[in-house]
């Protein structure tokens, strides 16, 4: 079955094809696409010319497979298919490798073969856990994927065979529904709900609980809730202690709550954008900002379903932003806050986002930041205005158009 090709990780993957010395990791949050980027890949070097019996997929969490759980099973399972009689270079993938106990030594010792080029995907739990780096330092090249672009969930609509509908209306969906690949496939909100609230169910299950023991399932439900209906709003660990012990009766210690936020993290759920202070150019502590990995999982599980337009464009464009490979920071200027301070390299942006300016208040609030800023640097702001405000420099973007246009930063 032909798959929706995600030209952008394919274009960062694409140098590294014929890389024997290096295993491609591929990381995201579950159900963003990997498996079907392997799929992709894979159909690129069929069209080549690579032969069929050189391409090798195999999916350890399927019904084939299900029983590859030891080291030595693998090597097995790889031996069928690699043959080192010098025919040619084969191109293993293997999704759900985290299925395999201690995989690293495997993976390693066919990679000093020489053999073939190794792609892998898994729970990111554990990929990202500090264990694969440690056995396989220097050995791999991680591609972070994340859940489909506005961009690209206006362009696999159309791959579908959606019908064709205002771009605005797109837009809306998008920043409800948000952009898990397999949500497109339903039309109706709730079928869309319940596979996105599957999901986050799958990564508790499979991801976190499968690494780490947590002792108390509604604790942790509670704060991964808590996170996500304040996702966007800078918070620390006292803030939360304090909300669940006023606001819920739980009284939890500041080490078990790191833990849960840091479970969280690892399985991609959530991404801290820490504090940076513009004026002394450090980073700060405390009062950092929490983004969802999609707006999906804001729809799936807040509380409270009335959509806040602010907090939900701040997170698209953080997500965006990140997924084209910025370094992405909450921005402190003495009192005051710039939403973002986005770096590539040794470049520097200063972007506010605000739904809208139109009221001369709000643009006052927005723009004031800017005025604390005098090193040159580009400044941006984001809203849904139509008409762009002329001012100080600073370049006003419509972000439904920024984001339609897969936009990038101009230094």
């Amino acid at each position: 079955m032909e798959t929706y090709p995600r030209e952008r990780y394919l274009t960062r993957i694409r140098p590294f094809y014929e890389d024997t010395e290096l295993i491609k990791v591929i990381t995201g949050i579950r159900r963003c696409g990997k498996s079907s980027l392997m799929m992709s890949i894979r159909d690129e070097l069929a069209d080549t010319g690579v032969p069929a019996d050189h391409l090798i997929f195999l999916n350890l969490d399927s019904r084939a497979y299900t029983h590859i759980t030891e080291p030595d099973q693998l090597d097995t399972l790889i031996e069928q298919f690699v043959k080192l009689d010098g025919s040619g270079l084969y191109y293993l993938f293997i999704d759900e490798i985290q299925n395999v106990r201690g995989f690293e030594t495997v993976l390693n010792a066919w990679r000093e073969e020489r053999a073939c080029s190794i792609f892998i995907t898994g729970s990111n739990s554990y990929l990202l856990s500090g264990e694969l780096a440690t056995k396989l330092t220097g050995r791999y090249i991680e591609f972070e994927m994340f859940t489909l672009s506005f961009s690209e969930y206006l362009e696999m609509r159309s791959f579908l065979g959606k019908p064709s509908e205002n771009v605005s209306q797109s837009f809306r969906d998008y920043i409800t529904y948000g952009g898990f690949p397999r949500a497109l496939s339903y039309d109706e909100a709730e079928p869309k709900a319940h596979y996105i609230e599957d999901v986050i169910s799958q990564i508790f299950d499979k991801d976190i609980t499968a690494r780490k023991m947590v002792r108390h399932r509604d604790t942790f439900t509670r704060v991964q809730d808590y996170l996500i209906n304040n996702a966007a709003s800078p918070t620390n660990l006292s803030a939360i202690l304090r909300y669940l012990k006023n606001t819920e009766g739980i009284s939890l210690k500041r080490e078990t709550l790191a833990s849960y936020v840091t479970l969280l993290e690892n399985a991609k759920v959530l991404y801290k954008c820490p504090r940076f202070d513009l004026t002394s150019r450090k980073s700060l502590r405390g009062g950092e900002k929490y983004y969802l990995a999609d707006q999906g999982i804001r729809f799936a599980r807040n509380t409270d379903h009335r959509l806040s337009y602010g907090p939900s464009l701040e997170n698209i464009l953080y997500i965006h932003l990140k997924s084209k490979g910025y370094d992405v920071s909450v921005g402190t200027v003495g009192q005051l806050e710039c939403d973002f301070i986005v770096r590539k390299r040794d470049q520097y942006a200063y972007i506010q986002v605000s739904m809208s300016v139109e009221d001369p208040s709000v643009e006052e609030r927005e723009f004031r930041p800017f005025t604390k800023l005098a090193d040159g640097y580009p400044k941006y702001l984001f809203t849904l205005d139509v008409l762009p405000l002329q001012r100080d420099g600073v370049r006003h973007l419509n972000i439904l158009e920024f984001l339609q246009n897969d936009g990038d930063i101009q230094f």
